[in-house]
């Protein structure tokens, strides 16, 4: 038996308990300091303890399904009045409130600009409420979902940092490291021109894009789609649109010129695909005689970025010259050594992709699985009334 509750029954309500404190008079410390879309300090003090649901009040307060935006805190907290505060009582388990709203849609009680979902509609939103066993069920079910899921997201993490390390380590972001190298003789240094030639790509507009066609890189996707290397487009061009352009071919690194902000300027995609492909204007095509991977690879690394950053234009688009990445040293080891060094860097990327689509695969399962658990079919009408 399921009953309908208003959320104001089944919980305490903590509101009148906020203060909000201004930035600057704020004293810094360990505490974390929430608002309506999660931490935004950390302070000194505290004044809530124990375990608490988080509801967005103003600003941030409904997600893209239509959920409002919560956060789940435990400990010492300060909250200021742009949240709403949810503790237990007897007649609900706080976790499973926490996922029951997960599932609830808020859109028609989101006022306002900026949105807001005041306290007396927040008390009035229809709760499903079964027995505390079977809410003890459902909790124990998704818990071990958000739990294999929050591990995934640390492994993924964990091997983004060896990933990034390794790729540091690899690329010699310390010259130190790279001076002993090359007095060994195991790498040259040379720059970016000396080993290959920038080509700009021609103009073409998302207008021009069609379903089937000529492959073609715009330069938008490349910071969305595009990893270190492609052998297909998501995108194609007309026969005639294409033969007025300017190609890629295999074995070349496409490099992003331009973008609207300066962290993915410069970044490199290996062209591997058999076809030649179309490139857009804000890149370069950079020909060259070494491993194409072994390039896209140091065009992720500090080493790379730190140099490059002095050439970028900042304006409403930012953008750099092939002069100045012509500029660019590069660490250049034999082409065996190159060899080496991606074959380990695919191993990581292949890792994190691995644990990636396990990810995108368990969170799958979770919102299947809440969606069943927390549908209570003939009860809606019910709630609604």
């Amino acid at each position: 038996m399921v009953e309908w509750k208003k959320l104001g029954e089944v919980c305490e309500i903590l509101d009148s308990q906020r203060k909000p404190v201004a930035k600057e008079e704020r004293s810094q410390g360990i505490y974390p300091y929430y608002g309506a879309n999660g931490i935004q300090d950390y302070v000194s003090s505290y004044i809530f303890d124990g375990t608490f649901l988080l509801m967005g009040e103003d600003g941030s307060v409904i997600n893209k399904d239509k959920s409002p935006v919560l956060h789940w805190t435990e400990g010492r907290i300060w909250v200021n009045n742009h949240a709403h505060i949810l503790k237990e009582n007897e007649r609900a388990l706080l976790r499973y409130l926490y996922y029951s709203l997960q599932c609830t849609d808020v859109s028609d009680i989101v006022r306002g600009v900026p949105p807001k979902i005041n306290q007396a509609n927040m008390r009035n939103i229809p709760i499903p409420i079964p027995s505390l066993s079977e809410q003890q069920r459902i909790v124990s079910i998704l818990d071990t979902f958000t739990s294999s899921i929050s591990n995934l997201k640390q492994q993924i993490e964990e091997r983004r940092k060896q990933y990034n390390f390794l790729l540091d380590k690899l690329y010699y972001a310390n010259k130190s490291e790279l001076l002993e190298a090359t007095e060994r003789g195991e790498v040259c240094v040379k720059t970016l021109d000396e080993i290959g030639t920038f080509t700009r790509g021609r103009r073409f507009v998302r207008t021009d894009i069609v379903e089937e066609g000529v492959p073609c890189i715009h330069y938008g996707d490349m910071y969305t789609y595009y990893g270190v290397f492609a052998e297909k487009t998501p995108t194609f061009l007309t026969k005639e649109k294409a033969e007025k352009l300017r190609f890629a071919k295999k074995g070349d690194v496409v490099i992003v010129a331009a973008g609207e902000n300066d962290i993915d300027i410069g970044v490199g995609v290996a062209w591997l695909g058999e076809e030649d492909v179309v490139v857009h204007d804000a890149c370069f095509i950079f020909k060259h005689n070494m491993n194409p991977k072994y390039l896209s690879y140091f065009m992720r690394s500090m080493n790379y970025h730190l140099q490059i950053r002095m050439g970028v234009v900042d304006g409403k688009i930012c953008s750099i010259s092939a002069k100045e990445l012509g500029r660019t040293l590069a660490p250049i080891p034999s082409l065996q050594a190159q060899s080496r060094i991606v074959s380990i860097l695919d191993t990581f990327e292949q890792s994190i992709s691995n644990l990636e689509e396990q990810l995108a695969m368990r969170e799958k399962q979770y919102e299947y699985y809440r969606n069943q658990l927390l549908t209570f079919e003939g009860e809606e009408e019910r709630g609604k009334t």
